[in-house]
């Protein structure tokens, strides 16, 4: 989106099939309007490739010549007009028909086959906080009197996180151990966390970089973003409860982040656009932050939904079951434009690969909450399950599923597939 509308053409037309017959099913999440890229392997090698899910398989790149590497983040720093050409080829290789059907099929393997990684080597992660309901429900819970903080509705606020412990959607990590406030008049403790939390996320993959000491303006910004993920932020409340203030976040996230293996590029999110509306009476953005391409579709309408499969779930056979869902346009107080062109403000120098999660995107109703925080508002009121379990906080072997859908009349749905992940207990001693 530079300086104008979003990028729509043929690679959108809800008509379009594939000779990938899956991907033509109506409850397909990668049909051949979307065509994410991620990385992969094949099952006893170690060598990660670069590929495009399409229906229920993924096509290797490199094999099919389309490439002639298997450097992500080389992909990731194409210009837009580069990708933009890249989604063009492959619209046309892998519809219905083409020419290079013959060729690509030797190039295709089953999704079910493969091992799926993280979409990217990530380099750096910023974590934002953009969800406002969120902000104001956690607000309430711990500050009544004044939930949200003057600063929220001038400033994107965000903290830097750790990337060396952001995992691949489908693998466990273990409870965290960490400090947490001990009883009136006595010594803090060290021990495993007793109130382990998610939080409902997006993640922004940030394509072209910028010099050091160079802005981004914000008429540019979505120049320098590839594409969206899920991603799930997980939290030690009780750690974060005892180290946050007065520098906020520490061990109480960095000990594991979970994300989806595939990145859902802006081209294949453009018909999902919405105008970017503040609530009637909040401040309008400083100008660095405002312009009218942000304003006219910065927004984008993804559904998003989390699930939980207990231990006793899985045992009986039953199914992840829904606990809430959101929708990002309705979530987020700032738009991902506003973010890079924030992050960029004093001269910081964003990296091909780097990660800005978007912060916890609750919706305006309580039902809506991305976090069990919220949902149970602080353990006063457990979550029950249909097979008679409650939750306030996740137990171990406990499996939280996350996803996104964009829908629209007009044009074919689209999914972000899925981020998930299992507790597993604290290390012992």
């Amino acid at each position: 989106m530079t300086a104008g509308m979003p990028w729509l053409d043929h690679t959108h037309d809800p008509a379009a099939q594939s000779w990938v017959e899956s991907a033509n099913l109506e409850a397909c999440e990668f049909p051949i309007q979307n065509l994410p890229f991620g990385r992969f392997r094949a099952s006893g090698t170690q060598e990660w490739r670069v590929g495009v899910a399409i229906g229920d398989a993924v096509l290797d790149l490199r094999q099919a010549g389309v490439i002639d590497h298997a450097d992500m983040r080389r992909l990731l720093g194409l210009t837009p007009n580069e990708r933009r050409a890249l989604r063009l080829t492959l619209h046309a290789g892998l519809m219905r028909g083409s020419e290079q059907e013959r060729l690509w099929r030797v190039a295709l393997s089953p999704m079910s086959q493969v091992q799926l990684g993280l979409p990217c080597d990530i380099r750096d992660y910023t974590d934002f906080y953009v969800g406002m309901h969120h902000a104001t429900a956690v607000g309430k819970l711990f500050r009544p009197e004044n939930p949200l903080l003057p600063n929220y509705k001038w400033v994107p606020i965000g903290y830097h996180g750790r990337a060396s412990t952001i995992f691949p959607s489908g693998q466990s990590f273990r409870r965290p151990h960490g400090q947490v406030r001990g009883a009136p008049g006595e010594a803090p403790q060290f021990g495993p966390s007793r109130r382990l939390d998610y939080e409902l996320e997006l993640g922004i993959i940030v394509g072209r970089p910028n010099a050091p000491g160079e802005p981004v303006v914000i008429a540019d910004a979505e120049d320098h973003v590839f594409g969206l993920a899920l991603f799930n932020d997980w939290s030690a409340r009780d750690i974060q409860a005892w180290e946050y203030q007065p520098l906020g976040p520490f061990l109480s996230k960095s000990f594991a982040s979970t994300i989806s293996p595939w990145i859902v590029t802006l081209e294949a999110l453009a018909p999902f656009r919405r105008p970017f509306v503040r609530p009637d009476g909040d401040p309008a953005p400083l100008p660095y932050l405002d312009c009218e391409a942000n304003r006219a579709a910065g927004a984008l309408d993804i559904e998003l939904e989390v699930r939980l499969q207990t231990q006793a779930m899985r045992a009986a056979g039953s199914q992840p079951e829904v606990l809430s869902r959101s929708n990002f346009a309705d979530a987020a107080y700032w738009t991902m434009a506003q973010l890079v062109t924030h992050h960029t403000s004093n001269g910081c120098a964003l990296s091909t690969g780097d990660l800005l999660g978007t912060g916890t995107l609750s919706g305006p109703e309580p039902q809506q909450a991305g976090s069990l925080l919220e949902l149970a508002q602080a353990g006063e009121t457990p979550v029950a399950l249909t097979n008679g379990e409650t939750r306030s906080v996740l137990h171990d072997g406990d499996t939280v599923v996350m996803r996104g859908f964009c829908r629209r009349a007009g044009f074919r749905s689209i999914g972000l597939g899925s981020c998930e992940a299992t507790v597993s207990p604290a290390r012992e001693g």
